[in-house]
């Protein structure tokens, strides 16, 4: 839930009227984050709520996406999530902010409460319908398995990373929300022309898609031909939505998770 109580889902369209026209206030910077990531306070009238802005100016070179794309890509992750009906990914939009144009989404504050969904667990108790993903041992030797919940909505989430190529889904982009949803967050490195799918969450590979995620990209095919394929135009290239339809296309073809791929390696780091 966000300061000023929107829900993402419930109140999307009072979400990107703020994100968009709100004005902006830098709280500070996250640190850990590899481009510059700053946490802001969005106001219109009287609504309010923190938000995450990402300014094209502080994304760090990379060698195989374009300069200052990874703002655009992670406002298209967010069209492509919302085009799916399952809004995996908290609204986001383009605009401009105190450090020039750059993504503006909105913050996703997880309850003290929350029960994480993926983590490094004891490896002798991983715990029940939980998928072990890769092995690790701390500093004294100790075994534990990288490891994620069989859970329905992560496994919405990797189908959605499937869709958009995402080639950093790790552990701590998966959100819990007080509204008991699940988010993705930090999409800049999506819909690239190669396949560069990493990700945490490979519990299911290689496995039936569920019927819902069956629908979904029957739906979704049709609009990336049409309206979204339109707005996703405004962020990325003719090469990349062609990609991400073929992508949709093999996925339909298959029905099956995807499997990590021998060229490209299969979990981010750090995984967390």
């Amino acid at each position: 839930m966000t300061s000023s109580g929107l829900q993402p889902r419930q109140d999307g369209d009072a979400a990107l009227r703020l994100l968009r026209d709100g004005q902006l206030e830098l709280e500070g910077r996250l640190v850990d984050a590899s481009n510059t990531t700053l946490r802001g306070i969005l106001t219109l009238e009287d609504v309010s709520a923190r938000c995450v802005y990402k300014p094209v100016r502080g994304e760090r070179p990379l060698w195989d996406f374009p300069d200052g794309t990874l703002a655009g890509r992670e406002v298209s992750a967010y069209l492509v999530s919302r085009a799916t009906g399952w809004d995996l990914v908290p609204p986001t939009v383009l605009r401009d902010g105190p450090l020039g144009p750059g993504s503006c989404q909105l913050w996703i504050d997880e309850p003290e409460d929350a029960e994480p969904l993926v983590g490094f667990v004891p490896a002798e108790s991983l715990p029940p319908r939980w998928f072990p993903i890769a092995a690790a041992r701390d500093d004294d030797g100790t075994a534990y398995a990288l490891a994620h919940a069989d859970d329905p909505r992560l496994a919405r989430l990797a189908v959605l990373d499937a869709v958009i190529n995402n080639a950093d889904r790790k552990g701590g982009h998966v959100l819990v929300g007080a509204d008991d949803r699940i988010y993705g967050v930090d999409h800049g490195v999506s819909f690239h022309v190669e396949g560069k799918l990493r990700t945490v969450l490979w519990g299911w590979a290689g496995r039936r898609l569920p019927q819902d995620a069956v629908v979904m990209l029957d739906g979704l095919a049709g609009q990336v031909a049409g309206p979204l394929g339109a707005e996703l135009a405004d962020h990325l290239t003719i090469s990349e939505i062609a990609e991400l339809a073929a992508r949709i296309d093999e996925l339909r073809r298959t029905g099956r998770f995807p499997q990590p791929s021998e060229d490209w390696p299969a979990v981010p780091w750090p995984p967390m």
